[in-house]
């Protein structure tokens, strides 16, 4: 595999795993404190969780919303050029003429937003005697890919949910991207029984590195978060695991262990296009 040239073969990643409270100012200035110390231990790009600025729960969606470009994303702008890192910032709920979406902006060293991916696919689920959630009640789904260029590898987004949907990641991967990240806020009842397989799913079926950024358990609040902010390789390996707590987790990803595991097993130039197919039918 040949490497373009300035491209870096191998670089670091870190996950914020924020406690995120009722206060929208200070969840924004703790996420950027978190950034600040991110960069400091030498991350490259550095990720915040699904809805980092405001509770998770569709009658907090209305309250928290705001503009894009807005108060959130002018400080995630800022302290991304401050720290000269790219700055993966997470979810915030997002107004829009009149519509809400769960949105995650994407800011270079420079400070430029250089992708918004608008969550995909909804959480919509019932399972009786456990849990029901229902974002429609509030959100509109986004309609469109989002993948961005860094100097490392291209990367592609999806959102919580996102990661369910194995057509999202293969059309990633055909995109070129070599790592996807899915800032996820999984709960108490589908985190234990799917956050890691999904993650390890994707990362196998598509021989690329998954990073998952979630907020931090918090037993208090109306949605409990399951925590676990996670990196895998294209080998299905987790490489990097947070517990539960708030913290912060950093990990390598070297993009020549993704062209060993993909000469070694080359599925991605075995797949029978005679029979089969996955296709985008939007870019």
């Amino acid at each position: 595999m040949q490497f373009a040239r300035g491209v870096m073969a191998s670089f670091r990643i870190a996950l914020i795993q924020l406690h995120v409270s009722a206060v929208k100012t200070e969840n924004l200035n703790r996420a950027c404190g978190f950034v600040r110390t991110a960069a400091k231990q030498g991350a490259n790009i550095v990720v915040l969780p699904e809805c980092f600025n405001s509770p998770y729960g569709t009658k907090y969606f209305p309250e928290y919303a705001e503009k894009i470009p807005g108060d959130s994303t002018q400080k995630l702008s800022d302290v991304a050029k401050e720290c000269d890192i790219y700055l993966i910032g997470g979810s915030i709920p997002e107004e829009d003429a009149g519509k809400l979406y769960n949105t995650c902006t994407v800011f270079s060293p420079d400070g430029t937003m250089i992708a918004k991916h608008r969550k995909i696919h909804l959480f919509d689920i019932n399972v009786p005697g456990k849990i029901r959630f229902q974002e429609s009640e509030t959100l509109c789904p986004g309609d469109s890919f989002s993948v961005f260029d860094t100097p490392y590898c291209k990367i592609g987004l999806g959102i919580c949910y996102d990661i369910r949907f194995a057509e999202l990641a293969q059309i990633y991967t055909q995109k070129g991207c070599q790592l996807l990240v899915y800032p996820g806020a999984f709960n108490l009842t589908t985190g234990p029984a799917h956050w890691e397989l999904l993650q390890r799913a994707r990362a196998v079926d598509n021989q690329v590195y998954v990073a998952t950024a979630s907020p931090a358990r918090d037993e208090k609040a109306s949605y409990v978060a399951w925590g676990h902010s996670t990196v895998v390789n294209p080998w299905g390996e987790v490489i990097a695991k947070a517990g539960t707590e708030e913290t912060i987790i950093y990990a390598e990803i070297d993009v020549k262990k993704l062209a060993e595991v993909r000469q070694q097993i080359p599925i991605l130039s075995q797949k029978r296009s005679d029979l089969y197919a996955v296709e985008a039918k939007t870019t």
